[in-house]
């Protein structure tokens, strides 16, 4: 079993709803536009694909996806948008699941890398990435940079959301590179807040590029959003790709 803590029934019914922002045309196009350009006319695999909110749509472009998912309740979501034969998913989680073929693309979205809570699990992810790419075939992963930069001394938390339905707040143990996204959420209109938090190792870009230099991938690119902007000290994610070499 992987570290990853698996996302219940009660969470994959709500996803959706809660990342309908995320699914915008304006949020997502440019990252579908990114991900059909490195596919090219080969096939995409997506490690965690959840829902799908990217995978459907960039099944829908006309890309070849195949999914790999770790929590059965997230799949079960994405199957009522697209059937077996449309979208493959195989249930296992993204460090060690091997799926038949072989893929021009391997993506990882939306910060999930953090989700495997130790460094050797995300050097496996890399491995495990380079192991379905044909030659020339890119691992694509997109993450925020850690913000300990508003960490004054003696503070262990940062607030990433202050709004009227929803709280977050980061807090970070900096030995074993672990930060806790803790959410306070507002359902209905009574007050009550829903409390969840979810555990995350971070990686800075340096040591991910490590990761994949074991996993023999090259570094490629690195921007700070889906429209490629150039990533930057003040950049608040990146979006790296890395090539295997053609032999």
């Amino acid at each position: 079993m992987t570290s990853s803590e698996l996302w219940t029934r009660e969470t994959a019914d709500r996803y959706d709803a809660e990342e309908a922002e995320n699914s915008s045309p304006a949020v997502l196009d440019p990252t579908l536009d990114f991900l059909a350009e490195l596919a090219g006319d080969g096939r995409a695999l997506e490690f965690a694909i959840g829902t799908g909110r990217v995978g459907v749509p960039l099944r829908e472009r006309g890309v070849p996806v195949t999914g790999i998912e770790l929590s059965e309740p997230m799949a079960a979501v994405l199957r009522r948008k697209a059937d077996e034969d449309t979208l493959p998913v195989v249930i296992g989680d993204m460090a060690t699941t091997v799926v038949p073929g072989e893929f021009t693309l391997v993506y990882l979205v939306y910060n999930t890398i953090s989700n495997l809570l130790t460094q050797d699990e995300q050097v496996e992810c890399f491995r495990n990435a380079a192991r379905h790419l044909a030659p020339g075939g890119r691992f694509v992963i997109e993450l925020v940079m850690p913000p300990l930069r508003f960490l004054p001394p003696g503070q262990t938390a940062v607030p990433f959301d202050v709004s009227d339905r929803h709280l977050g707040f980061d807090t970070f143990d900096l030995v074993e590179q672990i930060l806790v996204s803790h959410h306070f959420t507002r359902d209905g209109e009574d007050g009550r807040y829903r409390r969840g938090a979810s555990r995350h190792r971070y990686a800075w870009p340096a040591e991910l590029d490590l990761m994949a230099r074991i996993a023999g991938l090259e570094p490629e690119r690195r921007v700070a959003d889906w429209n490629g902007s150039p990533f930057t000290g003040d950049s608040g994610k990146h979006i790296s790709v890395w090539r295997k070499p053609v032999a």
